[in-house]
């Protein structure tokens, strides 16, 4: 069973995002090791870009900082290895399809294996893109993740029959960002999918507080938390260690229904 697999087993997962490189690499890896021990199940890693159109503010100020500190992909790559000398939480990038195109498909997916790296969303990747892609990345025993937004019926259950690792929902239409509510009806989309393949499905963009990953755990595998945490690295700092540890697990536990 995949490390991906593994995080969805035994209830409702966690899945924490940061981006690399913000504001250190240092602290990424200490940050990705102490949301691990908080009960993060699995761990999504930004590769910093210029022109991250999917992202609010708050990702977009931490993707200015993490390539102001020097951070590249291949330094990312390193960081992933590190922590795998440690640690067996899954990890993810989230990146754009331009630094995988410039590293060169079959060398990333390689690369990807070799220092243990789970899985790759890429949110400028469309789907019916996905085929040159899909391949590489299975050749190399590495998840391609899809994102469905609330969209028609027909193309979430397309997207859920061909999906690898997970299928991450999007809650709300435009960027990423702390929501005051989420109006979406997840249960309807995680209800098309799941009637597609079996496949775990969680939900991010936008959930901010306990009461929001609980609210969306009760309609999904999981819960994606992203922009919140980014918030508190960009407040604390290189103190961020505890606020970010003491958030994760709150948020765990919401999920969990505890």
């Amino acid at each position: 069973m995949s490390r991906i697999a593994k995080a969805f087993e035994s209830g409702k997962a966690f899945i924490a995002f940061l981006t690399g490189g913000d504001p250190s690499l240092e602290l990424s890896e200490r940050l990705i090791a102490e949301m691990a021990r908080a009960g993060a199940d699995l761990i999504e890693i930004g590769v910093p870009f210029s022109d991250p159109i999917a992202e609010g503010e708050v990702i977009e100020r931490a993707n200015l900082r993490a390539l102001r500190a020097g951070t590249t992909l291949e330094k990312l790559f390193e960081l992933v290895a590190r922590v795998r000398r440690t640690s067996e939480v899954p990890l993810v990038f989230l990146t754009y399809l331009n630094p995988v195109f410039r590293y060169g498909y079959e060398a990333f997916f390689a690369r990807c294996r070799e220092v243990g790296l789970d899985g790759v969303i890429i949110p400028d990747l469309p789907f019916e893109e996905q085929g040159e892609l899909k391949g590489v990345a299975r050749e190399n025993g590495v998840d391609l993740i899809s994102l469905v937004a609330p969209t028609s019926e027909e193309r979430i259950r397309r997207i859920a029959a061909e999906a690898d690792g997970f299928l991450y929902i999007v809650s709300s239409m435009g960027v990423t960002g702390v929501r005051s509510a989420i109006q979406t009806n997840i249960e309807a989309m995680v209800k098309l999918a799941k009637g597609a393949a079996e496949i775990p499905c969680a939900v991010g963009f936008g959930i901010g507080s306990p009461e929001q990953a609980r609210q969306m755990a009760r309609q999904a595998d999981g819960v994606i938390v992203g922009s919140a945490i980014v918030r508190l690295i960009e407040e604390h700092g290189e103190n961020a260690a505890g606020p970010v540890r003491e958030f994760v697990q709150a948020m765990k536990g919401a999920a969990s229904g505890d």
